[in-house]
């Protein structure tokens, strides 16, 4: 085993299209790299382990301090010790659960005990710095080696960057195109990354990701740890290339370690191309927008749950929502309450994942000191909906049960995640003990759009006077604003009480459409296809009835009543309408859809004629 070399030579056209061009960036981004001998030196040779030991006690000794007795303290060699060991302890099995326990780990830190002066106490150390990402290492390496368990066999890593020494991303690369292949570059990536984590692979290393990224130059998707084939996506983010082309097109040097061991034979390519003018591709977007220190901490710190046992990471409107919020109400007056707004995500989005994600980032912001997150909604089963996502991914709510059990979670100081019905705010409202909220709490509203253009909304704003209110819905209502004819002036208003930002503030970001949703593959195209089902009528009979039904009214007034009962929203209630289409709809999805594995739906003018279809 020690006589294997420390890498294998990658694929020419891997190393020239998409590997070094990867690192000439993440070096150019702050990473510093590490050749494959300085990684096999730095595990002291024992390929089968996955954490860069020297480099996490080195940051721990800098960096690690505690306060005690009114003095700043150092934390012993034994206490650094024992936490590298308390994050290497974990048997690689490739079980998810312990990825979430190392993930817990990593942003809340280990407690060991220290002395002094004969006083014994527990202090947490931490493994990386959340707060000031300049305080962290940040290297990257090609071609990691690492020992399959069980067997004397390995497998290589394209790229892995890591925090202090720990392994948080896993990248593969492949060229643009295979000739020989008929699977997309991306899905083969996919694929490879998939096995490494299985429990025969290295799952010692995917103990410790966060974040695994598939690149095939013109493509790039990602994932975390865990994540099925289905669920990779692509990360959409504006105006960022003027700042990649500064970064890559930036003369690299042929002494540059990155053209060392494993690339020296692609070093003379990958240097003739860039010389003749670096472009920006799919990768380089990928790369920046997620692996720039300082995004990769906030991506890692805020924007993952662990959701009933599945560790889900943010898509980019997910990631953009909370941020924007963030930077909205920790502005203003610190007298005033907080800014709040709309976030409009259409269906895909994952609207409920960033509610959870938004409530992890208002917890854990250190400027905001007492946060109450009140989660609103208007239907039962939304509410048992959201409290259980918040409860699977770690979060404990309170659930109201009554209108007065709301106004005592609402008083109490320790309920943080409240999850309540909007009407239970008339009872609420009546409690004379309730005296508003503080602007450190954040009302969440689901379904913005639905519920609050009436009482309930009012009185929900009595109970909670002072606080945040932020409303998610995918159909957002809006004052309409007539242009005159030629285009200018302001007009008229039109339904001026019903107008989402009107009740909760501007739009937070742009809003994720439908259009946005399929093309991210989130959900399945809606294809509409009119069809003319044949009506008989039986004019005699029907204008006999008519006549004797009517036969006290004047002539305005039967031509007004047969106006109203010949529209086309009459018509389509009609019983012999409803039995006809019902027919044609049956047979036709019958005949061309059914055992497709697609869907129908089926959309009624109101409730009664849905439930004659």
């Amino acid at each position: 085993m020690e006589d294997e070399p420390l890498y294998e030579t990658p694929n020419y056209l891997e190393s020239v299209q998409s590997q070094l061009p990867a690192l000439q960036l993440l070096v150019e981004m702050g990473w510093e790299y590490l050749t494959p001998e300085q990684c096999s030196k730095l595990r002291n040779g024992r390929l089968g382990t996955a954490v860069l030991d020297p480099i996490l006690y080195d940051f721990i000794r800098g960096h690690g301090r505690y306060t005690f007795k009114g003095g700043e303290h150092v934390f012993t060699e034994n206490a650094i010790a024992n936490a590298v060991q308390a994050l290497k302890s974990f048997r690689a099995t490739g079980a998810i659960h312990q990825n979430e326990q190392v993930y817990d780990l990593l942003c809340l830190g280990t407690s060991v005990p220290q002395t002094v002066e004969g006083d014994t106490k527990s202090f947490s150390i931490a493994y990386i710095d959340w707060k000031h990402p300049e305080k962290n290492r940040y290297h990257c390496t090609a071609e990691f080696k690492v020992e399959r368990v069980g067997l004397q066999k390995h497998y290589v890593a394209d790229i892995v960057l890591f925090i202090n020494g720990i392994p948080v991303v896993v990248i593969e690369c492949k060229r643009s195109a295979y000739s020989d292949n008929k699977k997309q570059p991306v899905d083969l990536a996919i694929e490879q990354l998939l096995r490494y984590q299985k429990k025969n692979g290295i799952p010692q290393v995917f103990l410790y990701s966060q974040l695994l990224l598939a690149l095939a130059r013109d493509k790039a998707e990602y994932g975390t740890t865990g994540t099925p084939r289905k669920f990779w996506t692509v990360w959409r983010e504006e105006g960022i290339d003027e700042s990649i082309e500064e970064l890559v097109k930036r003369p690299v040097p042929e002494a540059s370690p990155i053209l060392t061991g494993p690339f020296a034979a692609a070093a003379e390519g990958f240097l003739k191309l860039h010389s003749e003018g670096r472009k920006v591709y799919q990768q380089d977007r990928a790369l920046y927008a997620l692996c720039r220190p300082e995004r990769l901490l906030r991506l890692i710190y805020r924007s993952i749950v662990f959701d009933n046992g599945i560790k889900k990471v943010a898509r980019y409107q997910q990631f953009f929502a909370v941020e924007d919020i963030l930077k909205r109400v920790r502005g203003g007056d610190p007298d005033e309450p907080r800014a709040g707004g709309v976030v409009w995500h259409t269906q895909g989005s994952g609207k409920s994942l960033t509610m959870v994600m938004l409530a992890k980032a208002l917890v854990l912001s250190p400027d905001i000191l007492t946060p109450k997150v009140v989660l609103v909604t208007d239907r039962i089963d939304l509410d048992d909906q959201i409290c259980n996502t918040f409860r699977a991914c770690g979060l404990e709510p309170e659930q109201a049960n009554t209108g007065e059990h709301l106004a005592q979670l609402l008083m109490d100081d320790k309920a943080h995640v409240v999850t309540t019905l909007i009407h239970k705010f008339e009872a609420a409202a009546k409690n004379r003990n309730l005296k508003g909220a503080t602007r450190d709490t954040f009302v969440l509203v689901d379904e913005g759009h639905r519920s609050n253009y009436s009482e309930h909304h009012a009185r929900m704003k009595i109970a909670l006077k002072g606080a945040c209110f932020i409303a998610f819905t995918g159909t957002p209502l809006a004052t309409r604003v007539i242009k005159n004819k030629d285009g200018t002036g302001r007009g008229r208003t039109v339904n001026p009480k019903k107008d989402t930002i009107e009740k909760f503030g501007p739009m937070f970001n742009p809003p994720y459409t439908i259009a946005q949703a399929v093309e991210d593959k989130a959900v399945t195209p809606l294809l509409y296809e009119a069809r003319h089902v044949p009506q008989t009528v039986d004019q005699a009979p029907i204008d006999s009835w008519f006549d004797k039904l009517t036969l006290g009214l004047t002539k305005e007034q039967q031509a007004d009543l047969k106006r109203k009962f010949s529209s086309e929203k009459q018509l389509n209630k009609a019983q012999q309408k409803v039995r006809m289409i019902a027919w044609d709809v049956s047979l036709h999805y019958a005949m061309t859809y059914q055992g497709t594995g697609m869907k129908g739906q089926l959309v009624s003018p109101d409730k009664e004629t849905a439930l004659r279809y």
